[in-house]
């Protein structure tokens, strides 16, 4: 049966990292080596999301635009159009929609509540368990079934 987000979280995977919207492109920058993720969700004290800063958009929108990371502050910079996933959905939706939005990071929300984040490296692990839960219960289906005598 297929992970859902849900279990995803429960796993341990899928860790909130934020910051506010006045919050630098440095501090981004060092949250997410510390923690060594490519992105940041930006909200408001009251857990509003506004959006999300990734290692695009540094290269992108700090670097690129020659911006100073120290003064930009994350809301000048975000993306603002934030794709998500509910909690009940499965790895392979996951997988589906950052493949068509082209992006690498998905929030789990619960109508308005973040409940946490999945990037495509969680939901890439979360496929081979699956996987790899499938093959040795057909492995084991195999095994216990064949009775080892060459009936001709």
């Amino acid at each position: 049966m297929p992970n859902t987000m849900r279990s995803l979280l429960r796993e341990g995977n899928g860790s909130l990292q934020a910051l506010g919207p006045e919050s630098t492109a440095a501090d981004a920058v060092a949250l997410m080596n510390r923690r060594n993720i490519g992105a940041v969700l930006v909200m408001t004290p009251d857990e509003t999301l506004l959006g999300i800063f990734t290692e695009r958009d540094v290269l992108r929108r700090v670097l690129g635009e020659r911006l100073d990371p120290a003064t930009t502050a994350l809301e000048s910079v975000m993306t603002r159009e934030v794709f998500w996933i509910g909690p009940s959905g499965t790895t392979d939706q996951a997988l589906a929609l950052v493949a068509e939005r082209n992006v690498r990071h998905l929030p789990v929300m619960d109508e308005q509540h973040v409940l946490g984040m999945v990037s495509v490296r969680d939901l890439s692990a979360a496929v081979v368990r699956e996987r790899d839960m499938e093959v040795a219960a057909l492995t084991s289906y195999m095994h216990g079934s064949y009775t080892g005598h060459a009936d001709g």
